[in-house]
């Protein structure tokens, strides 16, 4: 439906797992281009709150909304994969869906400082409904799977409500991470619960699937590299003596950047989507990559304003602010996309490169050594494990 015959409101029919040529759309691109900047207003309070050594509150704030981001971002990826219809109610309803990541991002700030989440589960609530009108619409067009599509909506609004009521606990209060991890967990349920039922799970593409997830991993990876390229020309338009330590900090940061790059598509994934579950596990496994690939953006801009002298912490701690997301990083790229490819000593060359990754902070100019360590290792895993396409 392209065009000037683009209708209003067209039939929202399952489209084949196993249609070929299927590639994110245009829509798809501008969402994930939306979401971004969600990820960027996340990545930045982690930063300042590493490098002046207050993580600890900021961390556990962080995580919980790059999950809303995340999963706001899964559900919809997921269902235009079996179901985009491009017709003129699916592009407003994923306008909706980005104004509600908008103005999620736009409460990030209050909510990494003092645990206050109204204006993050306002935009949250304003993604998921809007997805329940989509849900819907599958449900009414797709007769077989109608019962999976209305699990999908009542399991979303039924979360909504939860979590509406759950913000009459005060930050401060002993049930308010206890509250929030268990609407986590209810969330990660609910398409468990809805792909289970009778007539069977939605027809999602492995191929787009896969293609939508490398998208997004490569553009968290950019906003990992603008913010710290940000971090590392504020420092350099100070002038002073850190010149040279900056520019080494920014080759290390780029060249580790390319190899969580390199590593993530080395091989391919959409051969891995074979069933619901591994399929399930695959798709959440990713909250850890994307998590952990922001946060590198974050470490790196530490390590800048270390080496320009801006930070109140230790070398060994601007080593791990870099370290801890690239070895996080490293294990669950190892986990989801390398392990089921690799055998005999190939298995092992990952896990020993995070063991190394952890070490690292450890030496001195612990930046740059951990990129010599990163180079190291991508010349042993291809030398052992060999290389595929990954189309």
């Amino acid at each position: 439906m392209t065009g000037p015959h683009r209708r209003l409101l067209a039939p929202m029919r399952a489209r084949s797992a196993d249609e070929p040529y299927r590639a994110s759309t245009p829509l798809e691109l501008l969402f994930d281009l939306c979401f971004v900047i969600a990820v960027s207003q996340a990545a930045t309070p982690l930063h300042h709150a590493v490098a002046t050594g207050h993580l600890g509150a900021t961390l556990q704030g962080y995580l919980v909304v790059f999950f809303a981001i995340w999963w706001a971002w899964m559900n919809f990826s997921w269902f235009a994969s079996a179901y985009d219809t491009d017709d003129l109610v699916y592009r407003v309803t994923t306008l909706v869906q980005i104004a509600g990541a908008l103005v999620l991002a736009a409460g990030i700030g209050p909510a990494l400082e003092n645990g206050d989440l109204r204006v993050n589960t306002a935009g949250y609530i304003v993604m998921r409904l809007a997805m329940v009108v989509q849900w819907l619409r599958a449900a009414r067009s797709d007769k077989q799977r109608r019962r999976t599509a209305a699990r999908y909506a009542i399991g979303v609004v039924c979360l909504q409500i939860l979590w509406l009521l759950r913000l009459a606990i005060e930050p401060g209060s002993g049930l308010f991470l206890p509250s929030v991890l268990v609407l986590i967990l209810l969330e990660l349920v609910v398409p468990i619960w809805a792909e289970v039922a009778p007539g069977g799970p939605t027809t999602f593409n492995p191929h787009h699937i896969a293609e939508r997830y490398g998208g997004f991993t490569l553009i968290v990876l950019g906003e990992a590299v603008a913010s710290a390229t940000v971090a590392f020309r504020a420092a350099l338009d100070e002038g002073g003596d850190h010149v040279a330590a900056l520019l080494r900090v920014g080759v290390a940061g780029l060249v580790i950047l390319f190899v969580l790059w390199w590593l993530y598509f080395d091989r391919p994934a959409h051969t891995l989507l074979t069933s619901l579950r591994t399929s399930l596990l695959w798709g959440y496994g990713h909250y850890f990559i994307f998590a952990s690939a922001a946060a590198v953006g974050a470490g790196l801009g530490v390590a800048v304003d270390h080496a320009a002298g801006h930070s109140s912490i230790s070398d060994v701690q601007a080593g791990y602010a870099v370290a801890v997301p690239v070895a996080i990083y490293l294990f669950f790229v190892w986990l989801l996309h390398l392990r089921p490819h690799l055998s005999g000593a190939a298995l092992a060359t990952i896990p020993l490169g995070v063991v190394l990754t952890l070490v690292v902070p450890l030496a001195p100019a612990s930046i740059e050594v951990l990129a010599l360590v990163l180079v190291g290792l991508v010349v042993v895993s291809t030398q052992l494990g060999g290389r595929q396409p990954v189309s």
